[in-house]
């Protein structure tokens, strides 16, 4: 399969165009294996490093995207290293400066992947660009939420399933105690340091436990909830103890028919960042919260090979 991909992509870079349909079919069936063997058999469209890391060359990416037209962003990202994957997008948001969305992406990219995963994307990102992501996230950030980003992009998390319960207990009650301590003083959290320092260090199931000892003192709400003056906190916190939740949001605005191009970019990142990892999940909360399927309401929005390239990657999780 992967020798066919490279074939019909070798095709595109000659300039005399490709088979869409027969793209769409090989690509967005393939396994972690498949794609790897195609970055490892591809030498005139990725090199490799002394780490064993495959990078795009930028001469195949452009002109792979320029060939690809409506679905070049949604290939080139499906065919990328997760780890680059990951940096470039990184990348991206910083080099537009303090905006919204853009520091969304840090967040989701510090929180809602593994710790390996995260390490694997900066590595990657000294590779691609000479620096770490921790000195560009310290260097272009100039507001309150600086501390927050750099000490999220700076974990290395347990992945294990142990922790104390009482301890989960007894910081659920600080995040209480800060929340409505700000809430008085209409002070902001972001930089508070035992947030800061909770957020950046404790285990995605310690964080779990929080949240739900969190949601019973405050009799029913949630933290996200109760967050909702501190957008970066919201999203973090929102992130790392329930994704699913956070991407479905995503998809819901991106998919709007009022939404700019900026907004319609989301819809790729998160189709093709999740569709091996937990789209499943991700389609029922979708069809429970707004009474239609995602690949329904992806056809009804989208166009082309663009859309069907989308749902092929929606199937990989049938």
């Amino acid at each position: 399969m992967a020798d066919s991909a490279i074939e019909v992509l070798t095709r595109a870079l000659s300039g005399h165009g490709i088979n869409e349909n027969a793209m769409i079919e090989t690509l967005g069936k393939w396994n972690h294996e498949e794609k790897k063997l195609f970055r490892k058999k591809s030498s005139h469209f990725f090199s490799e490093d002394e780490r064993s890391f495959e990078r795009w060359e930028e001469h195949g990416m452009r002109l792979l995207k320029h060939e690809f037209m409506r679905f070049k962003n949604a290939v080139v990202l499906w065919t990328t290293h997760p780890w680059e994957r990951d940096a470039r997008l990184v990348k991206e948001a910083l080099s537009k400066g303090h905006h919204g969305q853009n520091i969304n992406i840090l967040i989701e990219v510090a929180c809602t992947r593994t710790s390996d995963e995260l390490l694997g994307a900066r590595k990657a990102y000294h590779s691609l660009f000479d620096h770490s992501i921790e000195e560009d996230v310290a260097s272009h950030l100039n507001g309150p939420e600086r501390k927050l980003l750099v000490a999220l992009m700076s974990a290395y998390r347990y992945e294990g399933p142990k922790y104390k319960e009482e301890i989960a207990k007894s910081e659920a009650k600080k995040f209480a105690h800060s929340i409505k301590e700000a809430n008085s003083k209409k002070s902001s959290l972001i930089e508070d340091e035992e947030i800061v320092r909770i957020l950046s260090t404790r285990s995605k199931h310690f964080l779990h436990a929080l949240y739900k000892h969190y949601n019973e003192i405050s009799a029913g709400r949630s933290i996200d909830e109760d967050l909702h003056g501190d957008l970066r906190l919201q999203e973090a916190v929102l992130c790392l103890t329930n994704p699913v939740k956070y991407f479905t949001q995503l998809l819901d605005v991106s998919l709007k028919a009022d939404a700019d191009k900026k907004i319609k970019k989301v819809l790729t990142r998160v189709v093709v960042t999740r569709a091996d990892n937990d789209m499943k999940e991700i389609k029922v909360e979708f069809k429970k919260q707004f009474g239609v399927s995602l690949a329904e309401k992806i056809g009804s929005v989208c166009n082309g090979s663009y859309k069907d390239f989308l749902i092929t990657l929606l199937a990989r999780s049938d």
